[in-house]
Formats: structure tokens, sequence, C-alpha cells
């Protein structure tokens, strides 16, 4: 499991990777779990938790409502008595288990979401989740523990959400994608140009390294060229 630590000694673990990464976020006490990833994949997950001694978790955050990201939040919820954070336009959908149906950004995913937006949307669910807290443009963490907060960077879908840590580490959902070397660039958004706005805030914290839930993490230096050469 990679893993990285803030000026602050907290600790950033991956917990999962592949399909959709997880996040475990710890300062020795306090337990937030960024994502959940699909539900096909909680025995692992569960072991995972299991195999760093967690026994509760304090926040669960979920930097969006698509379900490899929540397709265990009701689990999560249930067993680790956990507050679950999602952003207030992506509420509803928690609680119904619908995916938002997002448009593919290159031709490629363009052409397949032409064709199969409405079977998605009629076909693929995740297990409906309650939510506790519901965030809007910013939310401070400083009361769980943690010099850290909640930004709201939409375009991947309208309530992504990224979590920001000692203004040090970004961990960023699926407002960017670390699978390419040389690109952040999603395959899928509700809105590109909303998207790229969302990367200017990220660069305007002082953070470093932007981690995304699907690849590795990506420096500053590549979301900035991403972002000069897109803006």
């Amino acid at each position: 499991m990679k893993k990285w630590e803030t000026r602050s000694g907290y600790k950033i673990i991956q917990v999962l990777s592949g399909r959709s990464n997880v996040f475990l976020l710890t300062n020795g006490s306090k337990n937030i779990l960024i994502d959940t990833s699909s539900g096909f994949m909680w025995r692992l997950l569960r072991l995972r938790l299991n195999n760093l001694n967690v026994n509760h978790i304090d926040c669960l955050i979920l930097t969006h409502s698509h379900m490899d990201h929540a397709g265990n939040a009701h689990r999560i919820r249930y067993e680790y008595q956990s507050l679950v954070f999602i952003h207030k336009y992506e509420a509803s959908c928690l609680t119904s288990g619908n995916n938002i149906i997002t448009d593919g950004t290159v031709p490629v995913t363009h052409m397949m979401m032409k064709f199969l937006a409405k079977w998605v949307a009629l076909h693929i669910r995740f297990k409906p989740c309650q939510y506790d807290i519901p965030v809007d443009s910013v939310f401070d963490l400083s009361n769980f523990g943690f010099k850290a907060y909640i930004l709201h960077t939409p375009g991947h879908t309208p309530g992504s959400m990224s979590v920001i840590i000692d203004d040090e580490i970004a961990l960023v959902g699926d407002t960017m994608f670390g699978v390419f070397p040389w690109s952040v660039f999603p395959p899928y958004a509700s809105d590109v140009r909303q998207m790229i706005n969302s990367w200017g805030k990220l660069l305007d914290t002082k953070c470093s390294v932007f981690i995304p839930s699907h690849g590795s993490a990506d420096s500053r230096s590549l979301v900035q060229k991403e972002y000069n050469n897109r803006i």
C-alpha cells in the first residue's frame, strides 16, 4: 500500500487501487476514509482496513456519487458508524443509488456514452446510503482533528469534491486522472470547462501533490502545464 505523510504527521494510506483508489487519512487517533470503491470490492476493503487495525472510521468523504466511489458507503456507515459527507448537489443521488451520467471527453468515450448513457442510467446503480453532512463550497475538518478541508471542485460531476490536507497534498477524486504520465485529463466529465476551472482552484492551494482516484499521483508541474494548455 502506498503511503504519504504530511509535515503535521498525518498519514495518507492508499487502501485500495485498481478499479478505484480508496484512501485512509489518519492522525493516529482519528480516521477519515475517502471513497469506498465498488460494491464487489467490499471484502478486500474490509480486509485491508482490518490489516491496518482500523476499527473505527470517524468520517467517510465521498468525492462524488458514482458507484465506483460510493458502492460501499452504506456498509462503511453501518459497520464503522461513520459520518458520511457528500456534496449537497449529489445528496439525492447517494440516497437513491443513482449514478450521475457524464459525457465522454475524448472521441472514444464520447461515442460510448452517446449509445450507452440511457442503458447505464437504467441498469447501473449502487446500494443507497444515507448521508450526515451535505457539503457546500468548503468544509473545514479541524473539528475532526485535521488541518484539512473539503473543497468543491465540480466538473467531473456537479458535486465533485477534493480533500486538501495540510495545504500540501490534495485527494482530488476524478477531477484529475493519473493513468497517463503526460496528462491529468479524465475521460469523462459533465462539464469540461468547469473541471478545468477546478484545476485552477486546486492550483490556488499550496499543494505539491495531487492524488486522483484512478492511477498514480500527479505533480504540481504537470497539473500547471495541463491547466495552462487547456484554460
